[in-house]
């Protein structure tokens, strides 16, 4: 897991193409005036999401984890809690590979995500995203998924 400012995103262009694109767009996209939903930037080889929704309590999350995918995850506005923990930290489930989705059990750490961060998610990176970090609050987030 990578977790930086976007303004030091020029730092990991060196972590790959689709990595780069991602971060450019990231760059380039003010996403607070984006409509929430899937953008294609390269067909599913790279897209963005763009969500809005309220964190909620760690009880109520969830970890997951993808193959297929990397995820550079953006905070455009708000404030939550990201889970992480090594992928041989948990317990998995059955992976849903038509949704690229292993989701897990046990436990991790979490990292404050404040406007303007972002982290990279590879598959060995189990996540939680959106989670409260004192009370619920609005969150804008941009998650690019890149192609592996």
């Amino acid at each position: 897991m990578v977790i930086d400012q976007l303004k030091n995103a020029h730092h990991y262009y060196s972590l790959g193409e689709g990595i780069a694109a991602a971060l450019r767009y990231l760059q380039n996209t003010d996403a607070t005036k984006v409509e929430p939903g899937r953008y294609a930037l390269d067909g599913d080889q790279l897209f963005a999401m763009v969500q809005q929704y309220d964190t909620k309590p760690k009880e109520q999350g969830f970890w997951e984890a993808h193959r297929k995918y990397i995820d550079v995850q953006y905070v455009a506005q708000g404030l939550e809690h990201m889970g992480f923990a090594h992928l041989n930290q948990l317990r998995p489930q059955p992976y849903d590979e038509e949704k690229d989705f292993l989701k897990l059990e046990g436990e991790g750490e979490f990292v404050l995500m404040r406007a303007g961060t972002f982290v990279i998610l590879g598959p060995e990176d189990a996540h939680m995203p959106g989670m409260a970090v004192a009370a619920p609050q609005p969150v804008r987030k941009v998650v690019v998924k890149v192609r592996i």
